[in-house]
C-alpha cells in the first residue's frame, strides 16, 4: 500500500512539473530562511552561555537617582567588587573589570598593540576561559602578574609554553611577568581581550578608581550554588549607602544584579531597569521565520486546491472502489511530505550556498552543524510540521469530495471553501506588507542615524592615541603636525571624539541644590578643540594660547546652560568643579557625544594636559587625507619609534555604534524580499485556480469580443481587493510595532504617511 502511495505521489509530482517546481521552490525558500534564522538565534543565545558557572555569575548595574530623574548605568565604583565579597556571605568570588584599551607591548625588538583589560584575582576562577599554561588560582595574584592569549604568546614568544615566566614591557614604562596563557577568547563571549593585568597594578596608575565617588569599571560576582539570588539582590540594593553619603534631597545610588549570560541580549535601560536589547531582534526574526514558512505553506495549500478539479475524478474513482477517507488523507499527506522532503533537501543545499554570505552580513562564524544530532532532529521536526501544515487543508478538502457529484461533473466549491482560500491569501500578504513596512522604517531610521547633523563634522576627522613620547613632547608633535600639508587643525581629547559616557556630579553654582546635583559629561580637551571638531559656538570663544587664564576656564553646551538656569549671559560666570572655581568662556551649540539612543546631557570641557593621555585629533583636508596620513606616520615614527602608528576615522567609528541596526536593516531587506517572492507564488496559485474555474466564462467572453486586457482586469480585480484588504489590516499593526521599536532611540524619525 505504501509503495503504491509513493508511486502515485511521485507520478503527480513529475506529471505537473510547473506546479511541483513552484511548490518545491516556495517551500525550500521558506525552510531555508527559517533554518538560517534558527541557526542565527541559536548563535545569539550561545553568547556567554559556555561558562560552567553561568547560573551563579552576575554583573552589577546601578540605578542612579538625581535631579528628580533616574538612570541606569553599567559602570560601577572601583572598590565595589572587593567590598561585596567581604560583606555579603553569599558572594564567594568577585572581580572588577576595566574597559578594553589598545596598548603597546614590547619583548626585545618585537613591538605590537594588543587589547588590554584589568581583572581581579578571582577572574579565571569565575569565568571558563581555559588556561593553556598557568593556574587559575594564582594567575592574577601579584601586581606584576600578566595573563596573555595564545595568539599573543605566539606573537611575542613563539607559543604558550615559551611565554610562562617571561617578561613583557607595557607602554615602555612597566614590566610584567607572564603567569598564565589562556585560549584565544571565543567570538561568542562579550568579554573580549588579548591580555589581563592585575587590578592592583591598574590602581597604581588610576588612583581615582579607589574613590567611591568615581565610577568606570564593571563589577562581576559569583554566588554560592545554594544562595538565593533574591536575597542577594536585597542586600545589594542599598549597599553604596555605607560608603557614599546620602543627602536629604534623595540623590542616591542603588545596586541591582543581572545574570551575566543575559547581558548580551538584554542590555537596554528603561526607567533605570534592564529591559530589552538584542533580544528584541531575536524575537523579531523568530516571527519572521514563522511568517515566511507560513507563507510558503499557504502557497502549497492554494496550489493544491487550484488543481483539485484535476484530482477530483481520481478521488471519485478511489472512493467508488472502496477507498476510505482516512486512506485518502494519508495519501495526500504522503504527497505533501514527499514534496516537503524534496524541499528540505534543496533548503539544505541553499543553506550551504548562502551561509558564507550570511556570516559576512551578520559578523558571525556559523557553520552547518551536520554532525550535530540536534540539527537533524530540528530538520525532522521542521519537515514534519511543514508537511502537516501544508498538506492538511488539501488532504481534508480533497478527501471530502462526494464521488457521485464528482463523476457526474457537478464539482462546485462552496462559499466556505472560497472564503477560506481568500483568507489565506489575505493572511500571507498581510505578513508580507507588515515586513515591507518594517523594512522601510528600519532602513529610514538607520539612514537617519548615519546622516543626522551631530553638531560636529565627523567627516575627515582622524584620531590616534596620545602615548609614549607624545605625552612628553606633544608641543613638538603638534608643531610638526600643523606643518603637514592636508592637516587643517589639531587638538587633544581625553576620550574618543565619537563616544563619551563619562559622568561627574561635582559641578555646582550659586543657588544650586547640593541635595540634587546635576550629572555632567566632562571632557579634557586641548587648544583649537572647537575649530578641529567643527562645533558651532553659541556664545564666547574656544580655548586659546593667547589667554593665560584658560587653565581655569571651561566650555559648556546649551543643555548645561539650561540645567544651570542662567538668566543672563553665561560668559564670564564662575561655577565650581569640585573644590576649584572655573570661568565659563564659551557656550557650545548642542552636539552629540554619544549615540542617538541617548539624549544630549549637560557637557563641560576643560584644558587637559598631554601627560594625562587621550587622543590626538586631526581635521584633514578632504582630498589630501591619504598623503597626509602617510606623512603623519613618518613624523610619529621619528618622535615615538617604540609605538606602532595606529589611527581611526571618526565617521567609521560612529557607524559602528549602529552596527546592530545596520545588520537588522540588511536582514529585513532580504527576508522581506523573500516574503514578497514567496507570497507572489501564492498569488499565482490563486490566479491559476480562478482561471481554471472560469475557463468557460473566459471563452464565452472572448467569443463575444472581450479583449485580453479586459479579461485580465476582470481576473485581477479580485486579487487586488484581497491585497488592499491585507494592507488595511497590516498597516496599523506595522505602525504600532515599528513605533514601539523607535522608542529605543532618543532621536528618531516620524513614520510618514508615504510608508
Amino acid at each position: 500500500m505504501l509503495k503504491n502511495y509513493l508511486k502515485t505521489a511521485w507520478r503527480n509530482v513529475t506529471k505537473s512539473k510547473v506546479f511541483s517546481f513552484i511548490n518545491i521552490a516556495g517551500l525550500s525558500l521558506g525552510m531555508a530562511s527559517s533554518l538560517l534564522i534558527i541557526l542565527w538565534i541559536k548563535d545569539e543565545y550561545s553568547v556567554d552561555a559556555f561558562h560552567a558557572n553561568k547560573n551563579q555569575l552576575y554583573r552589577i548595574y546601578e540605578r542612579q537617582f538625581f535631579s528628580g530623574k533616574e538612570q541606569g548605568v553599567i559602570w560601577t565604583q572601583g572598590p565595589l567588587a572587593a567590598e561585596l565579597k567581604k560583606a555579603i556571605p553569599e558572594i564567594e568570588m568577585s572581580t572588577a573589570f576595566s574597559w578594553s584599551s589598545n596598548q603597546t607591548f614590547t619583548v626585545g625588538d618585537k613591538v605590537n598593540k594588543q587589547s588590554l583589560n584589568t581583572a581581579g584575582k578571582d577572574f579565571f576562577k569565575m569565568f571558563s576561559f581555559p588556561l593553556l599554561e598557568g593556574n587559575a588560582e594564582t594567575a592574577l595574584n601579584e601586581k606584576n602578574s600578566f595573563a596573555i592569549s595564545r595568539k599573543m604568546a605566539g606573537i611575542f614568544f613563539g607559543g604558550p609554553q615559551a611565554a610562562i615566566g617571561k617578561t613583557i614591557r607595557y607602554d615602555n614604562r612597566k614590566d610584567f611577568t607572564v603567569t598564565a596563557v589562556f585560549e584565544d577568547i571565543p567570538r561568542n563571549s562579550t568579554l573580549q581581550f588579548d591580555c589581563l593585568q592585575n587590578w592592583d597594578a591598574y590602581l597604581d596608575d588610576n588612583k581615582w578608581a579607589t574613590d567611591w565617588e568615581s565610577t568606570d569599571p564593571l563589577t562581576f560576582f559569583q554566588i554560592r550554588a545554594d544562595a538565593n539570588p533574591v536575597a542577594v539582590a536585597a542586600k545589594l540594593k542599598h549597599f553604596p549607602d555605607k560608603f557614599i553619603p546620602v543627602p536629604n534631597g534623595g540623590h542616591h545610588t542603588e545596586l541591582a544584579m543581572q545574570p551575566f549570560h543575559e547581558y548580551y541580549l538584554n542590555s537596554n535601560f528603561k526607567d533605570a531597569h534592564i529591559e530589552g536589547g538584542r533580544i528584541e531582534y531575536v524575537h523579531l526574526f523568530s516571527f519572521v521565520a514563522i511568517f515566511i514558512l507560513l507563507i510558503a505553506c499557504i502557497n502549497y495549500m492554494n496550489l493544491a486546491t487550484a488543481r483539485s478539479s484535476k484530482r477530483a475524478k481520481e478521488v471519485g474513482i478511489r472512493k467508488v472502489v472502496g477507498a476510505g477517507r482516512s486512506g485518502l488523507i494519508t495519501q495526500f499527506m504522503g504527497e505533501s511530505l514527499l514534496i516537503t522532503t524534496l524541499s528540505a533537501a534543496l533548503a539544505i543545499a541553499l543553506l550551504v550556498l548562502v551561509l558564507p554570505f550570511f556570516n559576512g552580513l551578520t559578523d558571525k562564524h556559523m557553520i552547518l552543524p551536520v554532525s550535530n544530532l540536534f540539527f537533524w532532529l530540528l530538520m525532522a521536526a521542521l519537515l514534519a510540521v511543514t508537511g502537516l501544515i501544508a498538506g492538511s487543508y488539501p488532504a481534508i478538502f480533497l478527501s471530502s469530495l462526494q464521488p457521485i457529484r464528482v463523476l457526474k461533473g457537478l464539482l462546485k466549491f462552496n462559499a466556505g471553501a472560497v472564503w477560506f482560500r481568500k483568507g489565506l491569501v489575505v493572511f500571507q500578504f498581510m505578513l508580507s506588507i507588515f515586513m515591507i513596512i518594517g523594512m522601510l522604517v528600519i532602513n529610514k531610521q538607520v539612514a537617519y542615524t548615519q546622516s543626522k547633523n551631530l553638531g560636529y563634522n565627523r567627516e575627515n576627522l582622524v584620531y590616534f592615541p596620545l602615548e609614549g613620547n607624545f605625552t612628553k613632547s606633544y608641543n613638538t608633535l603638534q608643531a610638526q603636525i600643523n606643518q603637514l600639508p592636508g592637516i587643517l587643525s589639531s587638538t587633544i581629547m581625553g576620550e574618543s571624539p565619537v563616544s563619551n559616557s563619562s559622568g561627574t556630579e561635582s559641578i555646582s553654582w550659586p543657588g544650586s541644590d547640593p541635595n540634587a546635583p546635576v550629572r555632567f559629561t566632562p571632557l579634557g580637551v586641548g587648544y583649537d578643540f572647537v575649530k578641529t571638531m567643527d562645533i558651532q559656538l553659541a556664545a564666547g570663544r574656544d580655548f586659546s594660547k593667547e589667554f593665560g587664564t584658560d587653565s581655569s576656564a571651561v566650555l559648556i553646551n546649551e543643555t548645561a546652560v539650561k540645567a544651570i538656569g542662567f538668566k543672563g549671559d553665561p560668559i564670564g560666570q564662575q561655577i565650581s568643579w569640585g573644590n576649584r572655581k572655573v570661568t565659563i568662556i564659551g557656550v557650545l551649540k548642542d552636539f552629540h557625544f554619544q549615540s542617538l539612543h541617548n539624549t544630549i546631557r549637560p557637557f563641560i570641557a576643560n584644558l587637559t594636559k598631554p601627560e594625562w593621555g587621550g587622543n590626538v585629533v586631526l581635521r584633514m583636508q578632504k582630498d589630501k587625507v591619504k598623503p597626509a596620513l602617510a606623512q603623519l606616520e613618518k613624523v610619529c615614527k621619528v618622535l615615538n619609534p617604540v609605538y606602532p602608528f595606529t589611527y581611526s576615522f571618526a565617521d567609521e567609528q560612529y557607524h559602528q555604534l549602529y552596527r546592530s541596526e545596520q545588520i537588522v536593516g540588511s536582514l529585513s531587506d532580504y527576508f522581506a524580499a523573500l516574503a514578497i517572492l514567496v507570497a507572489c507564488l501564492g498569488l499565482f496559485g490563486l490566479a491559476s485556480f480562478t482561471a481554471e474555474q472560469r475557463t468557460k466564462e473566459i471563452g464565452i467572453r472572448k467569443v463575444l469580443g472581450a479583449s485580453i486586457t479586459s479579461v485580465t482586469t476582470l481576473l485581477s480585480k479580485d486579487f487586488f481587493q484581497l491585497i488592499v484588504l491585507s494592507f488595511v489590516i497590516a498597516a496599523p499593526l506595522a505602525w504600532y510595532f515599528m513605533n514601539q521599536w523607535l522608542q529605543n532611540f532618543a532621536y528618531k524619525i516620524n513614520i510618514g504617511w508615504w510608508v
